[in-house]
């Protein structure tokens, strides 16, 4: 909210004047006062704003929805190769792709073994 002109030239500061009566009671049939709060007859606050909002979230979105879900990761599969159609380099590559791959699993296993 800014600073506004009334049609008499005054300057109305509406965030100050929001500020002040944020604890009034609202003109109508809503029982809230300024900020949104439900208030009973004598002005005490029943139900905060915040609390009214975080409940219609909680019926819209659902706190099951809300919460991460946490997966269990599947194993890639791993395609199958025709060996017999591949040549001298790229054969020479698979199996020093194997070799990397029994690599990377043992120091796995020692990383695991070592933080428990």
């Amino acid at each position: 909210m800014s600073n506004y002109k009334t049609a008499q030239g005054k300057i109305i500061d509406m965030a100050a004047l929001a500020a002040k009566n944020e604890k009034t009671r609202a003109v109508g049939n809503m029982k809230v006062n300024s900020r949104g709060d439900t208030i009973d007859a004598q002005g005490r606050i029943i139900k905060t704003v915040t609390s009214k909002v975080n409940d219609s979230y909680n019926k819209t979105v659902g706190n099951r929805s809300a919460q991460p879900v946490r997966r269990t990761q599947k194993a890639p599969v791993q395609p199958t190769i025709d060996l017999s159609q591949l040549n001298e380099f790229e054969l020479e590559i698979e199996e020093n792709l194997e070799n990397e791959l029994e690599i990377e699993k043992i120091k796995a296993k020692e990383l695991n073994k070592g933080k428990k």
